[in-house]
C-alpha cells in the first residue's frame, strides 16, 4: 500500500499501529473512489477537459449503524463540512464522513443520505407507541472538501452518485491507500503533489493503552515554508516545480480536512479539543497561516458503544489529566499523515496542462543524508 514517510528516514519514532493508519482504531473502515479521465501533457490546450478527483469515505464503526461521540474544530474556515451543526449541538456523529472536491459536496451528501436510507444506516423515528417507522429518520452525513481545480475540471461536476456509492461500499479495515486516491486525487500540498494520507499512534496512559488515528486530505501550505523536523525541506528540494498556466492560485492557498479517530473514551467537548490538535500537526510542517485556507477537523471516539439511545445511559469518561499524550498523538500523527500523503503522491498533469510533481524520493534521501548528524542528535528515539 505504498511507503510511509518513516521508511524513507524521517524520524517519526513514536509507536504506531499495525497499519500506521486511521484503521488501526478498531472498527474504522475507509473506502475510495478515484476518478482519472483523459490523458494530458504540459502542452495540453487550454480547452482541454480532464477529471482528476474522487471521493473518500470513513465509516466510524464500519458498516454497522452506531452513533459515536464527536467534536469538531476550525483553524481557518474557508471551506465546508456538512452536518456539523448537529455534531455541535448533540455531540454525536450519526453517519459516514466523506471528503471530495469543493463543487461535489452536494451530490456527495445527497447520495450518502440515500445510501443511509437504503442500508438502514440510521436511527429511525418512532410512532406514538414507540415503534420505529420504516424509512423515517435524520440523515446527516458529514462531507468535507478541498479545492482541486488546478488539475481537475472542477466546474464539470465529474463526481457522480456511482462514485460516492463506490467509496461507501468499498470501505474496509486494514491498510489504507495514500497519495493520489479518493478525494485527494487532484490535490497539492506545500507546492508538491499532495493528496490523501493517514497515520496512527498507540498511546499509554494511566488508564490504559489507546489508539489514535488520523486521515487527512492535504491541499495546503507554501513550499518555501515547509519544515520537517527542523529541516527546511521545501527550500532544499531541487526541481519538482509546479507548472501552472491559466490558473495559478496564490502560493499557500488551499485547505486540509482532517479526521481524527480514537478508541479512548472521550466525550464531545474533549473530542473538540482533540480535533484542534490537527492544526498543530499542520503547523509542525510549517503551515496553518493561510487566510484563504479551509482547515477543518472532526474527531470521534469509538468507545461508549450504545451511548445513543432514548433512555438513561451510562458512559465512560477519560479524565482530562490523561489527555496530554492523546493530544500529542493526534498532533504528531497529523504531521506524519501529511508527510505520508506527500511521499506516496505521484506526478500528475491535468487541465490546461497544469502539472504537480511529487517530492522526488532521491531528493529526500539526499537531504536526509545532508542533515543526518543533526537528525541523529536532535531526534534520536527515546530509550524505552
Amino acid at each position: 500500500m505504498g511507503m510511509k514517510a518513516r521508511e524513507l528516514g524521517f524520524p517519526f519514532n513514536e509507536r504506531c499501529g499495525k497499519w500506521n493508519a486511521i484503521t488501526d482504531v478498531a472498527g474504522v473502515e475507509v473506502g475510495f473512489s478515484t476518478i482519472i479521465e483523459g490523458e494530458a501533457t504540459p502542452d495540453t490546450t487550454p480547452e482541454s477537459d480532464f477529471a482528476r478527483t474522487g471521493v473518500t469515505c470513513i465509516l466510524p464503526r464500519g458498516h454497522r449503524t452506531s452513533a459515536v461521540f464527536a467534536g469538531r474544530a476550525d483553524l481557518n474556515g474557508n471551506g465546508e463540512l456538512t452536518g456539523t451543526h448537529w455534531v455541535d449541538d448533540s455531540g454525536f456523529l450519526h453517519g459516514p464522513i466523506l471528503i471530495t472536491n469543493t463543487n461535489s459536496v452536494g451530490i456527495t451528501r445527497d447520495t450518502a443520505s440515500k445510501w443511509m436510507l437504503d442500508n438502514d444506516y440510521f436511527y429511525p423515528m418512532r410512532d406514538a407507541d414507540g415503534k420505529p417507522i420504516p424509512g423515517y429518520g435524520f440523515f446527516y452525513p458529514v462531507v468535507g472538501e478541498t479545492y482541486d481545480g488546478l488539475l481537475n475540471n472542477i466546474n464539470g461536476f465529474r463526481v457522480k452518485p456511482e462514485h460516492v456509492l463506490e467509496a461507501l461500499d468499498s470501505a474496509a479495515s486494514g491498510p489504507v491507500a495514500e497519495g493520489n486516491v479518493g478525494g485527494g486525487t487532484g490535490m497539492r500540498c506545500h507546492g508538491f503533489k499532495g493528496g490523501t494520507g493517514t497515520a496512527s499512534r498507540i498511546v499509554k496512559t494511566e488508564a490504559g493503552e489507546f489508539t489514535v488515528g488520523v486521515l487527512v486530505q492535504a491541499n495546503h501550505g507554501k513550499r518555501e515554508e515547509m519544515n520537517v523536523f527542523g529541516i527546511p525541506l521545501g527550500k532544499e528540494v531541487e526541481g519538482a516545480e509546479a507548472i501552472t498556466k491559466r490558473l495559478s492560485p496564490k502560493e499557500g492557498d488551499g485547505s486540509m480536512i482532517a479526521v481524527v479517530a480514537t478508541d479512548a473514551p472521550l466525550l464531545p467537548w474533549q473530542l473538540a479539543k482533540l480535533a484542534r490538535r490537527a492544526g498543530l500537526g499542520m503547523n509542525q510542517l510549517g503551515s496553518g497561516n493561510g487566510s484563504n485556507s479551509g482547515d477543518i477537523f472532526i474527531a470521534f471516539s469509538t468507545a461508549n458503544d450504545g451511548a445513543f439511545n432514548d433512555v438513561i445511559t451510562q458512559v465512560t469518561l477519560l479524565g482530562d489529566v490523561q489527555l496530554d499524550p492523546i493530544f500529542h498523538a493526534a498532533t504528531d500523527a497529523t504531521a506524519e499523515a501529511i508527510m505520508n500523503a506527500l511521499v506516496n503522491a505521484e506526478d500528475m498533469v491535468g487541465r490546461n496542462g497544469n502539472a504537480l510533481f511529487a517530492i522526488p524520493h532521491d531528493e529526500i534521501h539526499r537531504i536526509l543524508e545532508k542533515y543526518k548528524s543533526f537528525l541523529d542528535e536532535a531526534w534520536k528515539p527515546e530509550e524505552k
